[in-house]
């Protein structure tokens, strides 16, 4: 496949007020495949240059991209292949004398941002003297921090002088770490960035004209000078932030507080130079390296699941969700608004049914307030939910998935009324996190039908969704769940039928030393600062408490039964808080959470061993290394990039960890312990 290259045109326009150059940046590809630079790309910038500067009389220049993207930024592609301080530095230093000449031209020059700007694409606009944005335009963000790179071509050391510090942290530290959160034109206009905003239609031709009005003197842009008398405790409080989140485990935001800090004391020169060594240092990172993987599972396979039949799905034209409970209302809400099209949730009482009911109505409600919905939009939806107690408003279900309580005879149960009702080919889904579905399906007329559907608390959060094969489950069946799980815009991955499936097993490995740890002699905080040094999203114990200690304990009873008390032993403790209904470990909220002292005069240890985290690190990950392994003996996915995927997508472990297998491998502990690689180059 031939590569895809970036080009610079540049045209000029005779304008009232001389000659303009119009500089577009294309790859020859549609709005799919955005516009990236790598060190073709920033060749071909200084040859459209040097065009510009031998072209006599030209007064002026726009910057602007092909339709709907302007750029995105830096080639990640090429990153891999980086090894060494030089050569990260030398991408950095080319980007900075490349742009640089945009910002030395004689005359005024505006970057027309007509689509989405990402790192370097919006790095490349601040360059130029101004900046106008479509209001159309829907992605705007510095992603850097969240791949463990800095906007290393200017953007740390621009932004907070465009815009103050305040504002640059919300866009490289805050949003980045957020799930890489992005902004949208308006916001970008309303934050600074942008000198003038226009509508989409005319967008080009009104950047023209303001450019042509700079030119002649009629317009003025007035800037107010970035206020950095609080940098200190904003520069404090984002480190706070990314303490919160990465808990030191990833290099690249604490760089780029450096930088953005530096930003106000140093000269343009000076931090542009601590640019280029911050990428020298970070392209070659760990973290860095594990982070791009991350990213082109999630763009790239993500996309292209493995083990979709090659048949026609189904054609799904209403839901039916039995249960209304949490799980079953979130779910509700998330089929109504993004499948859109009619549901009903049933219950075996009338106030649950209400119940869910509201909550539905209530979501729809806040993206109203949020202004994600319309009110209209919102009103037409919620006539689309219905609630019931009849089976028979079931009858034209396409679909159904039930959401009730993790025990195999309800579950089974469920399945046998409907069964009774719909269509032979209704496709019947369960949420189970741990059930066999081939045992599930096992008493039904058409076992054919049902199919795994697990989806991850919470639903709205995390994109993944577990696809379980039963053994009778057909192609058309299986189908349908991969084409419903994309119209739902969630990412779906084919898992065995096995005993918690993929992500839950893993997590109940990792629980099951935890708690062991504890029964030892280690504390319940030590044991969870050792696991967030890691860089984990959430603490063990802490994940413990929103999943639920009865909920844990159920999972850990079935692994035990399928696998055997040597790889997940029944931890008495555990299961005795979860009979007492304790909701979990701590009491209160951070900063004032400590350990629930019942929990504390409950729990029976078996040793007072003390604990290093190295140790505590060492045993937690030397025993999912082997979980791993077994898991993929057994079949359990088709590729370890699937297990990454995953625990990505599934559990929210961050990018610059790689998933679980490429940062065993990097670690050390899949050669040790395997005496192999899970990940192969």
């Amino acid at each position: 496949m031939a590569k895809t290259i970036t080009h610079f045109y540049p045209r000029f326009y005779e304008s009232r007020e001389g000659k303009i150059a119009l500089l577009t940046m294309d790859n020859g590809e549609d709005y799919k495949k955005p516009t990236t630079f790598d060190q073709e790309a920033l060749d071909s910038l200084n040859q459209a240059l040097d065009a510009i500067q031998r072209e006599p009389h030209v007064k002026g220049l726009v910057l602007t991209g092909k339709h709907y993207i302007f750029a995105a930024g830096a080639d990640l592609t090429e990153i891999p292949f980086i090894n060494t301080f030089e050569q990260g530095r030398a991408i950095g230093r080319f980007g900075h004398a490349t742009f640089k000449r945009i910002m030395n031209l004689n005359f005024p020059t505006v970057a027309a941002i007509n689509g989405a700007a990402l790192g370097g694409g919006l790095e490349i606009a601040l360059y130029c003297d101004y900046r106008t944005i479509s209001r159309g335009v829907t992605a705007i963000a510095f992603p850097e921090c969240f791949l463990g790179l800095v906007p290393g071509w200017g953007g740390t050391t621009l932004t907070p002088r465009l815009i103050g510090p305040e504002r640059a942290l919300e866009l490289i530290i805050y949003n980045p770490l957020n799930q890489n959160r992005m902004i949208n034109g308006v916001q970008a206009f309303e934050m600074g960035l942008a000198d003038r905003l226009f509508d989409s239609a005319e967008f080009l031709d009104d950047s023209i004209r303001f450019l042509e009005s700079i030119m002649d003197g009629s317009e003025q842009v007035e800037r107010t000078p970035p206020d950095s008398s609080n940098l200190k405790p904003l520069l404090r409080k984002a480190r706070d932030f990314v303490d919160g989140k990465v808990h030191g485990a990833a290099v690249a935001p604490y760089r780029a507080l450096d930088l953005v800090e530096g930003a106000f004391s140093w000269e343009v020169e000076q931090g542009f130079a601590e640019e280029d060594k911050a990428l020298g240092d970070l392209i070659k990172s760990r973290q860095c390296k594990a982070s791009i993987y991350s990213f082109d599972l999630v763009q790239r396979r993500a996309k292209r699941p493995a083990g979709v039949p090659k048949v026609k799905p189904h054609k799904v034209t209403k839901v039916g969700i039995v249960g209304a409970g949490l799980m079953a209302s979130q779910l509700a809400i998330l089929f109504v608004q993004r499948y859109g099209v009619p549901l009903v949730m049933k219950d075996i009482k009338q106030k649950f049914v209400d119940k869910g009911i509201a909550y539905v109505h209530q979501e729809l409600g806040r993206q109203v307030e949020k202004g994600r919905l319309s009110e209209a939009k919102a009103r037409y939806l919620s006539t689309l939910v219905k609630g019931t107690l009849d089976w028979a408003d079931f009858a034209d279900c396409d679909f159904v998935i039930e959401a009730v309580f993790e025990e195999m005879e309800v579950k089974q149960q469920v399945f046998s009324e409907a069964e009774k009702v719909i269509s032979e080919t209704c496709v019947l889904a369960t949420n189970t996190s741990s059930l066999s579905i081939a045992e599930m399906a096992s008493n039904l007329k058409h076992p054919e039908r049902v199919v795994g559907f697990h989806f991850f608390n919470p639903v709205a959060v995390l994109p993944l969704v577990e696809i379980i094969r039963g053994q009778a489950t057909n192609d058309a069946t299986l189908a349908t769940a991969f084409a419903l799980a994309k119209d739902l815009r969630k990412t779906g991955i084919l898992v065995k039928d096995s005993p918690a499936f993929l992500v839950n097993r893993l997590l109940t490995k990792m629980l099951v030393d935890c708690l062991e740890l504890v029964d030892e002699g280690a504390e319940f905080q030590l044991v969870d600062e050792a696991m967030l040094s890691l860089g984990l999203p959430m603490a063990p114990f802490e994940l413990l408490g929103m999943v639920g200690l009865g909920v844990a304990a159920h999972v850990q009873e079935t692994l035990n039964r399928a696998f055997g008390p040597q790889r997940f032993p029944v931890n008495a403790n555990l299961k005795q808080l979860a009979e007492k209904a304790k909701p979990g470990i701590y009491v209160g909220e951070p900063p004032n959470r400590r350990l629930d002292p019942e929990v504390k005069n409950l729990w029976q240890k078996k040793g007072e061993k003390d604990f290093r985290k190295e140790e505590i690190v060492e045993r937690v990950l030397t025993n999912l290394t082997r979980e791993v392994d077994l898991m993929m003996q057994e079949g359990v996915v088709a590729d370890t990039r699937d297990v990454d995927l995953a625990m990505i997508m599934g559990a929210g472990w961050p990018f610059f960890m790689g998933g679980i297998t490429m940062y065993l491998d990097m670690a050390g502990y899949t050669p040790k312990v395997l005496q192999k690689v899970f990940f192969t180059f």
